[in-house]
């Protein structure tokens, strides 16, 4: 897995897996936790793609998802900004909790565990762990 720097941004990149996929997830994430301030401008298409080496198609493929759930906003001339909405990051924090939640409870029932299962490991392992 190769890690690359793109100004405050940081982008682990397995050459396995969809590349736009993993923009659009590390990218979402670092929004999602505050990593990129809201409103801030964040790298065009092509300077993202030459920093990652990678084909600028892939970037767009990715900004262009960010903005369709409502993440980005593109501003003609000047460029591509992260949404000034708190309101949409913390909805889309809440729709990405509910997904990796939906995902770990389906991963458990498919290995037999039942809810008190899943709940004694999550007590088990919560200590520290969540802020």
């Amino acid at each position: 897995m190769e890690e690359r720097h793109v100004g405050p941004l940081t982008f682990r990149l397995d050459l396995s897996q969809p590349l736009y996929e993993q923009i659009l997830r590390q990218m979402s994430s670092a929004v999602a936790r505050g990593e990129i301030a809201l409103g801030e401008k964040i790298p065009s298409v092509r300077e993202l793609a030459q920093a990652l080496k990678i084909n600028p198609n892939t970037v767009m493929h990715a900004y262009k998802e960010m903005e369709h759930v409502g993440l980005t906003e593109t501003r003609r001339g000047q460029g591509t900004f992260i949404t000034t909405s708190q309101e949409r990051v913390n909805q889309f924090r809440t729709e990405l909790a509910k997904k990796v939640i939906e995902e770990f409870l389906e991963k458990m029932d498919s290995l037999g565990y039942t809810w008190g299962d899943i709940e004694q490991y999550v007590s088990q392992y919560k200590g520290g762990r969540v802020r």
